[in-house]
């Protein structure tokens, strides 16, 4: 399970995250590709915009139920 306490920094403010347990295998990216990007420089995904529709949220949730490390992480804001 995803840890705040462990949450890349690129992610923005909000209810989703991404934790250091990622391991860049582009799931979320493809599921959710409107809220989810590649940080290039350390080889992970991260959250660069929350979930505006219930169409996005959903994705996310997708995203995080299908993640294989659970590195995607929901605190319910």
């Amino acid at each position: 399970m995803a840890d705040n306490a462990n949450r890349y920094e690129q992610n923005v403010t909000g209810k989703y995250f991404v934790d250091n347990q990622c391991i860049d295998c582009d799931l979320c990216r493809e599921t959710a590709p409107q809220n989810f990007t590649r940080y290039d420089d350390g080889g992970y995904s991260h959250v660069y915009k929350q979930p505006t529709t219930p169409e996005e949220e959903k994705a996310c949730k997708e995203a995080m139920e299908g993640c294989p490390v659970e590195a995607i992480g929901d605190q319910g804001v």
